[in-house]
């Protein structure tokens, strides 16, 4: 396999992450990558939201015993903030640095048309290294003899 196309539909922590860490992977092994944002998933390229992504708390049933308390007042930020450390101590970076470092490594970065226009959103939304806007077609295209893994 040569090519991996990865969509990314969630715009919470555990749903950016995985997707930027089998991105990277890929490309740390020589393949061709493009991640497709489309829904809340936009959040990560998000010029204004990028930098504040947080851990889905209500009703995510990986945090096991935390899981009664998800829906407390500032759960969400505790968690996101312990998760953080946790990452940094892994070298992890956050996900705005991450999403620069896959993109200077030539990963292709595109925002799908079709939630762009609905959320009422332009290029001008999106950090510098969002490559372009396109159609679910052409993104396909872009896939083209290659995996496509929705995370």
């Amino acid at each position: 396999m040569d090519k991996i196309s990865i969509i990314v539909s969630k715009g919470s922590l555990e749903g950016v992450y995985p997707a930027l860490i089998m991105a990277n992977g890929a490309r740390a092994e020589g393949m061709e990558a493009n991640l497709f944002f489309t829904f809340f998933g936009l959040d990560a390229i998000h010029k204004a939201r990028h930098e504040h992504i947080k851990l889905a708390t209500v009703g995510n049933p990986g945090l096991h015993l935390a899981t009664w308390a998800g829906g407390l007042p500032g759960m969400s930020a505790v968690m996101t903030h312990y998760l953080a450390g946790k990452m940094d101590k892994l070298d992890i970076p956050p996900i705005p640095e991450f999403i620069e470092m896959i993109a200077d490594t030539g990963a292709g970065l595109y925002a799908c048309k079709a939630s762009v226009d609905l959320f009422d959103m332009t290029k001008d939304d999106f950090i510098d290294e969002v490559k372009d806007i396109i159609t679910v077609g052409e993104f396909y295209e872009l896939a083209d003899g290659g995996q496509i893994i929705f995370t």
